[in-house]
């Protein structure tokens, strides 16, 4: 994996597919995001988001079963695929490497334990 491939904010968008899965779909992935970030999150960006991680090969998605809630509408359930857990395990051992190598003085303040 060439680390360029994963933009930070698709690794959060991934991460939040693995947290909801299987029910993530672009609304909740927001309003996830919006809860852990304490920032408003566009889900049109979401929605950018999941397309370019689905044409890469790191989430699929199929369409849910209609809801009256929804005005008859189905959304777009989306799950982390192998090569997208993947991506992400590498992606979480090169920051936990690069972490662990931070000395506790360069932050003071920063429980590095």
């Amino acid at each position: 994996m060439r680390r360029s491939d994963l933009g930070e904010f698709e690794e959060v968008v991934l991460l939040t597919v693995a947290v909801l899965a299987p029910t993530a779909y672009s609304v909740a992935i927001a309003e996830e995001l919006e809860q852990e970030t304490g920032q408003s999150v566009n889900t049109g960006a979401v929605h950018a988001a999941l397309q370019r991680l689905e044409d890469k090969g790191y989430v699929s998605s199929v369409l849910g079963e209609a809801t009256a809630v929804r005005g008859g509408r189905r959304k777009r359930l989306f799950t982390v695929t192998a090569l997208g857990g993947r991506v992400l395990g590498e992606v979480r051992s090169v920051r936990n490497r690069l972490w662990d190598r931070i000395e506790p003085q360069t932050f003071p303040g920063l429980d590095l334990a």
